[in-house]
């Protein structure tokens, strides 16, 4: 009888173990397939704003081409690099998404361009990947965690997350300064979808007041596009934002908050390092330690202490 009590102990332990190590790939391979190259639409529009006479901002509307790129895949770990392709001949350097799995360390932001340090448990994440989402110039902009669920044939992962405004508004809106993006990203049959609903938050010392929800769908599409100009870019300046994640990265492990100013002699942060890149795009061969020495300077001069 003992016996067979412990191979049955045994049996579903490793059934158990099976079972963890398909999810695992399951999930890796839904990541993975966020790569490519597609048409992106971007659809947003205001749906419900508890002030009746709030007026709703216009709708918006958009589109182009992006390629998806892989800068790193291991097992527990993706990284994710967007870029925006405008007429075949324009590059732009969009967002970066990294993936990781049953991490503990996220960065939570707050207002006024500051992000907190919030450690969870591992209980907490257990299963769990968080999106770790950075802007243009690879600072910081959001990160949620959540289960990657595979059932139905569907494939998707749903988080929250505060974040400050989007590009498409930051320059245009202060009637409300934090963004609590509540997101669900689906890989499907097309290519793949991030569906968001999202409230727009006045943050104060007071607390939360609610100014809107928003409604946004980006759809990317798979097709027979040109995303050449934009691998070749890449594979040009890839070195330089490579030293750029690791000035990034040694900021991140300092202790403390993460504030930044908005802008420095009347200049964001990414137009610097843009500038900056182009700059060392012209150099050959590129010297690593003398980039990274300009990079952490520039970067230095946003650091709110």
């Amino acid at each position: 009888m003992k016996k067979l009590i412990a191979f049955a102990l045994c049996s579903m332990m490793c059934a158990t173990g099976f079972a963890q190590k398909n999810k695992l790939q399951q999930d890796r391979e839904a990541i993975l397939a966020f790569a490519g190259c597609y048409k992106v639409t971007f659809e947003f529009a205001e749906t419900f704003a508890p002030d009746t006479a709030y007026k709703y901002h216009d709708r918006k509307f958009d589109w182009g081409i992006e390629q998806v790129s892989i800068l790193e895949n291991t097992e527990k770990k993706i990284v994710l690099q967007h870029l925006l392709i405008v007429n075949d001949t324009m590059i732009i350097k969009h967002w970066r998404q990294d993936w990781v799995y049953e991490n503990t360390d996220l960065l939570s932001y707050h207002k006024d361009n500051e992000w907190k340090k919030v450690k969870l448990t591992p209980a907490q994440v257990k299963g769990t990947w968080t999106q770790k989402v950075f802007q243009v110039d690879d600072s910081p902009r959001y990160e949620g965690y959540g289960t990657w669920v595979h059932v139905d044939g569907r494939h998707f992962w749903e988080s929250t997350a505060d974040a400050p405004l989007p590009r498409r508004e930051i320059t245009k809106r202060q009637d409300y300064n934090v963004m609590k993006r509540h997101s669900n990203m689906e890989v499907t049959s097309y290519g793949w979808v991030l569906e968001q609903d999202n409230e727009k938050i006045i943050r104060s010392e007071s607390g939360d007041k609610l100014l809107c929800w928003e409604k946004g769908m980006e759809k990317f599409l798979k097709g027979d596009y040109n995303c050449k100009p934009g691998v070749d870019w890449w594979t040009k300046n890839e070195a330089y934002w490579k030293d750029v994640r690791a000035v990034w990265d040694e900021i991140y492990a300092q202790p403390g908050a993460v504030k930044l100013e908005k802008r420095v002699e009347d200049k964001f942060l990414f137009e610097k390092l843009f500038a900056l890149g182009d700059e060392y795009a012209k150099k050959a061969p590129y010297n690593s330690a003398e980039a990274k020495a300009a990079i952490k300077k520039t970067i230095t001069l946003y650091l709110k202490k």
